[in-house]
């Protein structure tokens, strides 16, 4: 194939300061790849990230924006043995060692050595050996590459699952209906959990009740008001697991209070160093109360997340709200920080 010099890529340089800029289409090293970016989509993470100008793990400023992707390669550098030119690929925006202890436990998202991609929002991406080796995978046949490129979100929920360990049948509270959150609505409802979601905006909660939730509640940004939440379990005395999906502290707060005695919290949404939220010792203590963290996923959840997509059981087009050119990312992200957008599919 023969590739052009130059390509689009849009680059975030700090708070709220993105730049489309023209630069040269890198040639690929060895074990390396060159991918045509078929379809890109924006999350509630490339929002908090366009906000604050940075990440504290994933990237540094200025560098190439975006990190759920799908596309086809355009070229593969010398020694790359898994795949050839023209092959459709989903690229996971992680890379774990695959030696330290972590990985060798099966905790690849806690390795000691994750290294993270960024650049989905360009026309194509350099993919390093060691992502070629360990998180590039071959997109199922006929799977859209916008949907394909919902895996990374996908595996992310398919790992937070995995950690919270339900019980056949339980009833669950969530904590937010961004993508994320819809997310969970899909696979938890679809498992047979009776899922009940709060949220401030009425729009998302009728998506949560196209995609199976049992009920919804209209509830305040600021928090405080886990009563009310808590009033809509089965029997008024809270739920057998909350879940919280919104990056907002005061959710951490009601979701650990939205639960009956012996229930269990999974912390999911993301927050800068130092982060720090109250925690109700006598009723962690005397409640029997289970807490859990969730972070990011596993090459296992991400090869699952293509499975279950590719079968079509879920319905993402719920959530893939408009598409834009690569011109307007941060029209798209703008979009998301309105509410007006759940995510946005970008096309190089």
């Amino acid at each position: 194939m023969s590739l052009p010099a130059e390509q689009r890529t849009a680059f975030l340089l700090g708070p709220e300061r993105l730049e489309v800029r023209t630069v040269p289409v890198p040639a690929p090293g060895p074990g390396e790849i060159l991918v045509r970016i078929e379809a890109a989509t924006t999350c509630g993470t490339d929002v908090k990230v366009f906000r604050r100008g940075g990440h504290p793990r994933m990237l540094k400023v200025p560098t190439p924006f975006g990190h759920e992707m799908a596309g086809r390669i355009a070229a593969a550098g010398e020694g790359v043995a898994r795949f050839r030119e023209g092959d459709r690929v989903a690229v996971a925006n992680s890379a774990s060692c695959g030696r330290c202890r972590a990985c060798r436990q099966g905790h690849e998202n806690l390795c000691s050595d994750l290294h993270y991609v960024n650049g989905a929002f360009s026309e194509y991406l350099l993919v390093p050996r060691r992502f070629v080796e360990r998180s590039t995978y071959p997109c199922p046949e006929g799977l859209r590459p916008e949907h394909a490129a919902l895996a990374e979100p996908l595996a992310c929920v398919l790992h937070g699952i995995e950690i919270l360990s339900l019980s056949a049948s339980a009833e669950i509270v969530l904590f937010g209906s961004g993508p994320i959150g819809l997310l969970f609505v899909d696979l938890l409802s679809q498992a047979g959990h009776r899922v009940t979601v709060a949220d401030p905006n009425p729009v998302r909660l009728a998506v949560a009740l196209r995609l199976g939730a049992a009920a919804t509640v209209v509830v305040g940004r600021d928090g405080g008001e886990v009563e009310r939440v808590r009033a809509r379990s089965s029997h008024g005395d809270g739920f057998d697991a909350a879940l919280e999906a919104t990056g907002s502290p005061a959710a951490w707060e009601d979701a650990m209070d939205a639960v009956r005695p012996g229930g269990t919290t999974l912390l999911f949404g993301g927050y800068p160093p130092a982060t720090t939220v109250p925690l109700n010792a006598h009723r962690l203590h005397y409640s029997e109360l289970t807490v859990k963290g969730a972070y990011h996923h596993r090459p296992a959840t991400y090869r699952r997340a293509l499975e279950i997509l590719a079968a079509g059981s879920l319905r993402p087009d719920l959530l893939l709200s408009a598409e834009r050119p690569l011109e307007e990312v941060e029209a798209a992200l703008r979009s998301m920080m309105r509410r007006e957008a759940l995510k946005v599919v970008i096309r190089p």
